[in-house]
């Protein structure tokens, strides 16, 4: 037994380590090794580890970032390298990053390239230059091997030095598609990807391979390409009008994401249509307003946040240390339905 674990009132002194292990009765080693969760603080007791925590938490020790760098000659920071922050799907995925991090001690720079190329080349090399030790990549084509350990979220192609988490496309498509094929919908609209979107031409070959087994045709006349970049249901409402206006009928509406789906919506409602009464709509991602929508919108869900926190882990183990890694990392969807989904009438 140490000295008293008896902790003095808080002050505004800034407690060094060396406080916290003369506190307690310990050496700093021991105490360093807890709190930075060392390798070596494996074979400390877990009640000696409870009670360095502890008292770490009630004398507000803060750990010194720059001694700790020194010292270990890391800066435990990495880039963060998104599409754009604004949007629910990279928020979602940011916040699953943050979670990991924090939990971690490391920081996280984040910029965005809004797939411009030179800009994402000049924010990449200003990452390297500030001292990040890996990068983790949202929603952004990589084309060549980066010269850090990475992990891409929605990554797609085969590169050295990248572990690629993926959604499995193909069974999104499949329960999506199965859905409204067992509701009776046959005649199905369908609105693509933009090009610059890093999951769509995975998306759109999964629909299409799905389509085929099920018996669904898939009538060209239905299917609209996404051009914009906008991040809000602006995205989907234009096209969801050219749809309509080429006169051809349609009972369900699968769209790219929960955004463009929510767009159009609003363009059938304006045009008289009901969701799901004459049209039902599908979305993709499960957004935190996809079930708050009116109606409610049946959609795919993709473990946003869960596929953050694995990019995280997956870097930190790679960054520590971990020579071998996984190429791709497979995540499953699940489909979640609600209110605008429902059998045809035969009206439209």
């Amino acid at each position: 037994m140490g000295k008293s674990d008896k902790v003095p009132p808080k002050n505004t002194k800034v407690v060094t380590l060396k406080a916290v292990a003369e506190h307690l009765g310990l050496t700093p080693g021991t105490v360093s090794a807890v709190l930075n969760n060392a390798p070596s603080s494996r074979s400390i007791p877990q009640h000696t580890k409870a009670r360095i925590h502890a008292a770490a938490k009630e004398l507000n020790y803060k750990p010194n970032f720059f001694a700790r760098s020194l010292r270990q000659k890391r800066t435990f920071m990495v880039g963060v390298i998104a599409e754009e922050i604004g949007d629910a799907y990279g928020s979602g995925v940011i916040s699953g990053i943050e979670n990991c991090l924090r939990q971690r001690n490391y920081f996280f720079l984040t910029v965005t390239h809004h797939h411009d190329r030179q800009q994402l080349q000049r924010y990449s090399q200003l990452l390297v230059e500030r001292g990040v030790e890996g990068f983790i990549t949202v929603d952004t084509s990589l084309d060549h091997a980066p010269v850090l350990p990475t992990v891409a979220v929605a990554g797609h192609k085969k590169v050295k030095g990248v572990t690629n988490i993926q959604l499995d496309h193909t069974f999104a498509a499949r329960i999506a598609l199965e859905h409204l094929f067992k509701l009776g919908h046959r005649e199905i609209a369908f609105m693509k990807g933009q090009p610059l979107s890093s999951d769509s031409e995975s998306r759109w070959n999964a629909i299409l391979e799905v389509a085929q087994e099920l018996g669904i045709r898939i009538d060209p006349d239905l299917v609209v390409e996404l051009e914009s970049l906008e991040s809000s249901p602006e995205l989907g409402y234009p096209f969801a009008k050219k749809l309509m206006q080429r006169g051809k009928p349609f009972t369900a509406l699968f769209a790219y994401n929960d955004i463009s789906a929510i767009g159009a919506i609003r363009a059938l409602h304006e045009t008289g249509l009901r969701v799901p009464g004459d049209v039902s709509v599908v979305g993709f991602d499960d957004i935190q307003g996809a079930a708050f929508h009116n109606p409610s919108l049946t959609t795919v869900r993709q473990p946003l946040t869960k596929m953050g926190e694995i990019a995280a882990q997956t870097l930190i183990e790679r960054i520590e240390g971990r020579k071998d890694y996984a190429a791709a990392i497979a995540i499953e969807p699940e489909l979640v339905v609600r209110e605008s989904t429902a059998p045809p009438n035969g009206r439209r």
